[in-house]
């Protein structure tokens, strides 16, 4: 037979039992927003004037994938090292290797104006990772074209190429690559096209 105290001290070890904790739960304070810089153009992170010498070798929502795989036209490991740039400017929140699955990791922050928004902008965040080296620390700012890391392969995982995701999102964590919904990742492409400042057939200066 089992004590009586036994069964109550199991419930009380169960109940103060941790829970795994959720890093979608961190989130920027209002403080840290009221810091972001405000980002009116962006571009494509790696290649020349609108990803020029660039291909999507596996574009958003493609097998669940959450983000654009960005490789330099020559294949294989040809583009690695080369360079990854800020799309837009803003914030560095998030510098740093959270998983062998990810390899080097950069997450920036930016306020991007849309109109129809409560405050006349929101934010968004780029996220650029399999990184061979990391250039910027958490907190700095940087400018658009601004070369914040290389081309890498996550540690010989995978052949190099950037991944590259954009959010709507003001919560700090590096999250999946794949899912069945597409969370609060938006396509990097359209975002790109809808965000660039520019007339469609005007070229912003490469990086």
């Amino acid at each position: 037979m089992v004590p009586l105290f036994g069964l109550a001290s199991c419930g009380r070890e169960k109940e103060t039992e941790p829970q795994p904790f959720d890093a979608a739960f961190v989130r920027l304070s209002a403080a840290e927003v009221a810091t972001l810089p405000l980002a009116v153009s962006f571009e494509m992170p790696m290649g020349g004037e609108q990803g020029a010498l660039v291909y999507n070798a596996q574009p958003f929502r493609t097998t669940r994938h959450l983000g654009d795989d960005l490789n330099g036209i020559g294949g294989w490991n040809s583009d690695l090292g080369d360079p990854v740039y800020a799309a837009g400017a803003g914030r560095v929140i998030y510098s740093g290797m959270p998983g062998p699955g990810w390899g080097n990791m950069i997450i920036l922050a930016h306020r991007v104006r849309e109109p129809e928004a409560a405050r006349g902008w929101r934010v968004y965040q780029t996220v650029y990772a399999h990184l061979e080296k990391r250039l910027v620390r958490e907190g700095e700012v940087v400018r658009r074209g601004q070369k914040i890391g290389s081309v890498g392969t996550a540690d010989g995982r995978y052949l190099a190429h950037l991944h590259f995701e954009v959010r709507r999102s003001g919560s700090v964590y590096p999250g999946a690559g794949y899912a069945d919904a597409p969370l609060d990742r938006v396509s990097p492409d359209a975002f790109i096209k809808a965000h660039r400042g520019a007339a469609d057939d005007v070229l912003l200066p490469a990086p």
